[in-house]
């Protein structure tokens, strides 16, 4: 995921697991903003239920509940912010509605990664049996006939940009084709930017 610089300040957009949790202060953006483009370049939709992050994934689904009334919201990050110190998410005006700080403009909240990608989740399950429709992504950056060469690239390239590499071995003219694979990908758009910013000859995405 490629760093982005706002007001002098550069931030480093980072992966994230299921469970993980932050605490901070809410805030929301509505009509100035509706209808412009957002970082991820969506059409901001004031009425929908997304969010801005500065370094979540684009994609992200959390959970955020105010911490003064206890009421929650789901939504999607697609957008990059807050950049006001102290503030950890910037709500739609659909989701601060949901959480009752129109009013007030920000508020104490949790913030609880549930899930990738849009994809759906099974609420009532425990954190670590929840079900993701839709898949992981890995980037394919190798392929070898040897399994010593596969082995070679893949400690190599092991721990490439905070990701971990894989060996699967295929059946290709009936002799094993052995693909060396980053994974730790929670978007097609993370594994997107991954390419991009880096220079891994004929690297492509594969969805598992």
């Amino acid at each position: 995921m490629r760093p982005y610089t706002i007001h002098g300040k550069t931030y480093y957009p980072q992966t994230v697991k299921v469970g993980e949790i932050e605490n901070g202060l809410a805030s929301w953006y509505g009509p100035k903003f509706h209808g412009k483009r957002t970082s991820s370049g969506e059409i901001y939709d004031m009425h929908a239920m997304t969010a801005a992050h500065k370094t979540f994934p684009m994609n992200t689904i959390v959970k955020v509940t105010n911490l003064n009334n206890s009421k929650s919201a789901i939504v999607r990050i697609n957008d990059r912010g807050p950049f006001v110190k102290g503030r950890i998410i910037d709500l739609s005006k659909q989701a601060a509605a949901k959480l009752d700080i129109i009013s007030t403009g920000t508020a104490p909240v949790k913030v609880e990664v549930l899930g990738f990608n849009g994809d759906k989740i099974s609420k009532d399950a425990p954190k670590e049996k929840r079900i993701f429709v839709g898949g992981n992504f890995m980037v394919q950056i190798g392929a070898f006939r040897n399994l010593n060469g596969a082995k070679f690239y893949q400690k190599s390239h092991n721990g490439e940009g905070g990701y971990k590499t894989i060996i699967k071995t295929y059946q290709k003219d009936e002799i094993p084709l052995h693909r060396v694979f980053l994974t730790g990908f929670k978007s097609e758009d993370e594994a997107r930017d991954f390419i991009k910013f880096t220079n891994i000859n004929g690297a492509f995405i594969v969805r598992e």
